[in-house]
């Protein structure tokens, strides 16, 4: 029997310390999310501006997220992710945030943390606040992603990566990333992160990576 939204239970820990609380705006955005892409179809037709990647299933959690910019505001905002339920409300909610009321200004969308979707949702179980960073750091790469293909790298954000192009703005992260999507040469690296396209000199230190990457993660 399917059970109403109103007659879900909270989930209690082990030990019965602690109650883990999830407000009826959290359960309304798991059980109901926005914005969410369901088929490759969906995402195939939606041309987006901004694509964002964070997190590998293959540790557990994964967010996607793709953006539509007009007029430098977002839009449209659709995602998907392996997340637990916690995850998905939080993005859920973001995605509504960045596009209600003519969608939100790229600059200010940047500013957004954990603590505003966390807000928004009416609170959630402190076990489960770091799950709410997938979205907003999602929602950053894409919005550098849109950056990068527009050509406005002065106003692309780096947090938490060295800068590898000084003119790309190209991090470590994103060599890792490219060689865990599966670019394993230079030349697809650089297809799918443009590095070493304007500043040659970072391209010895691209492929020092790139092997220790490869060694990392596949043996190779």
């Amino acid at each position: 029997m399917k059970l109403k939204l109103e007659e879900t239970p909270n989930v209690k820990s082990k030990n019965q310390a602690e109650s883990w609380f999830y407000s009826d705006e959290v359960k309304e955005h798991f059980f109901h999310p926005k914005n969410i892409f369901t088929s490759e179809e969906e995402i195939k037709k939606f041309n987006a501006d901004g694509v964002g990647k964070v997190g590998s299933p293959a540790c557990g959690d994964m967010m996607e997220m793709w953006i539509k910019v007009k007029d430098d505001r977002i839009v449209e905002c659709r995602w998907r992710t392996f997340g637990c339920a916690s995850a998905i409300a939080s993005t859920s909610i973001l995605s509504v945030m960045v596009t209600e009321n003519g969608g939100m200004k790229l600059d200010d969308a940047l500013k957004i943390r954990p603590q505003d979707i966390i807000k928004r949702l009416g609170g959630l179980p402190k076990r489960k606040i770091h799950c709410s960073v997938l979205g907003d750091k999602a929602l950053r790469a894409a919005i550098n992603d849109y950056f990068k293909k527009t050509k406005q790298y002065d106003r692309i954000v780096v947090e938490g990566a060295k800068v590898i192009d000084k003119i790309t703005k190209v991090t470590d992260k994103d060599i890792e990333e490219a060689v865990l999507d599966g670019a394993v040469t230079f030349e697809e690296v650089q297809e799918k992160t443009k590095v070493g396209i304007h500043d040659k000199s970072c391209i010895p230190e691209v492929k020092e990576l790139i092997e220790h990457y490869k060694k990392k993660y596949y043996g190779e």
